[in-house]
């Protein structure tokens, strides 16, 4: 069957499983967007190409599904620079597609070309340029696999415009073999055993659970070992949701912005089990100070992570899911030891401590405190909403004030802190999820970075609920400002922000304004109603901090606690 490589692109999709792509037009893919419309794909238009592939992040997030995006060349690639190094930084599969100049004009400075493959070259798993039609769909079928295997990732495919319209013999390869690429997944036996007999030996033992649980589909496996030797749970950020916040085994979120208890259990624990987390900064503080009385087993798709921030004693490199399954199978086979009475001591003394140590906001004043927002959310939602964050207080806010139940209800820029990502990401989700709740919890600096996609919302009537926290403020650089900087609030506060109601309804959205705290309730609930896109505006506490709060720099025992 002889195709061009614009319906080769497509056949490939359709096997790949793609049924939705989110996208803007341009010349350098006319001919793809030609095509496009013959086939059962799914087509999104957004309002600007960065949104384009957050779009994508938050569809694979929610999903477990490889996000796609497609855009055009020049600026309409290098608009995607900031999603794909999001995705980068998060570990999370999308395959990318950028039109491309034709092949004998690359290098002559034609309009609309820029070198993305060379431009996202440190920000992408992988990336191709292809320069024959013949190579195009074994080179699709290597996108998805890399970005979909070992450690997840978003992969680049340049498509020069003579490439797109070129024909050859379409044949898809059934299984694909990179000699170069072979993610480890299987764990080494002797390995789970030397971490199987620390955790016997342990009295105060902590996991420490990241995204790589959630992107491995081990949340099952992760509550298991914690459920079976009574094992006490932290995770990240990017791995809220990986086991119960409602599990009395929970100690809450570490690092920065983490609970007291999480904390000091770190400082304090003798055997540190991490899984699918990288030990970044956020996390450790001080890293001569992070966990400095224990010895650390760390479970990793990537070898590359294990000891590069904090050295650990036992590395075991694997799919986090086999190898929480493995490490199981060889505690269980430890015999003679009552791990409940074991481990009671130390659950107890931390269940004391997260009874005295509760995150918690004065709750005096008249005004409305974006904490109560965030757990207004949870209340009415019943816990079963996907929660998108924009990126400063208010993500820190949903991290701390809702509670995540199961894995990937959390969609947030955990690596790169991207402002502007909790819109269009929650724009992903939905479509991942008609039926479900999304509710973007926003900031008022943050949401105007793609306030835009306001558009792409109304224009496919996509249901999503955005609740902004508008204390007039960046607010986080302010609080940085208020505690380090002696109060010097230069260029964060917000004079002239728009009337966010009336900006609804401009789009064609709903808007709604909560300025009295009597009023917030109901207005969440006609805004959860409302069978279209809404923006909620709420008028919160101007000054209010997020706490607790590691300095940077401190040790996790050093936090501040208001």
């Amino acid at each position: 069957m002889v195709l061009t490589g614009a319906q080769i692109l497509m056949e490939c999709l359709k096997r790949e499983g793609v049924d939705l792509i989110f996208g803007f037009p341009g010349g350098a893919v006319i001919d793809i967007y030609d095509e496009l419309p013959k086939h059962p794909i799914r087509h999104i238009l957004v309002r600007h190409e960065q949104a384009a592939v957050h779009a994508a992040d938050g569809y694979a997030r929610a999903s477990g599904k490889v996000g796609v995006c497609l855009v055009t060349s020049g600026p309409g690639a290098t608009n995607t620079v900031t999603g794909i190094a999001t995705a980068y930084m998060d570990s999370i599969p999308l395959v990318v597609i950028t039109g491309q100049v034709p092949t004998q004009l690359i290098g002559n400075d034609a309009f609309q070309e820029a070198d993305i493959v060379g431009i996202t070259r440190p920000c992408t798993k992988h990336n191709y340029l292809v320069k024959n039609v013949a190579d195009l769909a074994t080179t699709i079928k290597q996108a998805f696999y890399i970005a979909r295997t070992g450690r997840p990732g978003p992969v680049l495919i340049d498509l020069p415009k003579n490439v797109v319209n070129a024909v050859t013999e379409f044949s898809y390869p059934e299984s694909i073999s990179i000699r170069s690429y072979n993610p480890n997944v299987n764990p080494n036996r002797k390995q789970l055993r030397k971490a199987a007999e620390l955790i016997a030996l342990s009295r105060q033992p902590v996991i420490y659970a990241g995204g790589g649980v959630v992107s491995s589909d081990s949340a099952a496996a992760l509550t298991r070992l914690a459920e079976e030797f009574h094992l006490p749970v932290t995770t990240t950020l990017m791995g809220l949701g990986a086991f119960p916040g409602d599990h009395p085994n929970w100690l809450g979120m570490l690092g920065m912005h983490g609970t007291y208890t999480a904390n000091m259990a770190i400082n304090s624990c003798d055997v540190l089990i991490s899984v699918g987390a990288r030990f970044d900064d956020r996390v450790t503080g001080r890293v001569n100070a992070f966990a400095s009385r224990a010895k650390i087993i760390h479970i990793d798709i990537d070898p590359t992570s294990i000891s590069k921030n904090v050295v650990v004693d036992v590395p075991i490199v694997a799919d986090c899911k086999q190898g929480l399954e493995g490490l199981i199978e060889e505690v269980a086979r430890i015999k003679g030891v009552d791990w409940k009475d074991k481990h009671s001591d130390w659950n107890a003394s931390l269940a004391q401590m997260k009874a005295t140590y509760p995150l918690n906001y004065a709750k005096n004043g008249g005004a409305i405190k974006p904490q109560w927002v965030v757990e207004k959310i949870y209340e009415l939602s019943r816990g079963e909403a996907i929660i998108s964050t924009e990126v400063g207080q208010n993500q820190m806010w949903a991290a701390q004030f809702y509670t995540y139940k199961k894995p990937r209800t959390l969609l947030t820029s955990g690596g790169l802190g991207t402002m502007g990502y909790g819109f269009p990401a929650a724009i992903g989700a939905q479509f991942a999820f008609p039926d479900r709740l999304v509710v973007d919890i926003a900031g008022d600096g943050s949401i105007q970075m793609n306030i835009q996609e306001l558009a792409t919302a109304v224009s496919y009537n996509v249901p999503v609920k955005i609740v902004i926290l508008n204390n007039g403020y960046l607010g986080m650089v302010r609080q940085w400002q208020e505690l380090f900087y002696k109060k010097n609030y230069c260029a964060t506060c917000l004079h002239t922000n728009p009337d966010f109601v009336a900006l609804a309804k401009a789009y064609g959205a709903a808007g709604y304004l909560v300025d009295k705290a009597e009023d917030l309730e109901s207005t969440l609930e006609a805004a959860f109603a409302y069978p279209g896109p809404v923006i909620v505006d709420v008028r919160v506490e101007p000054e209010e901090n997020v706490a607790p709060m590691v300095p940077a720099g401190a040790a996790l025992s050093e936090m501040l606690l208001v």
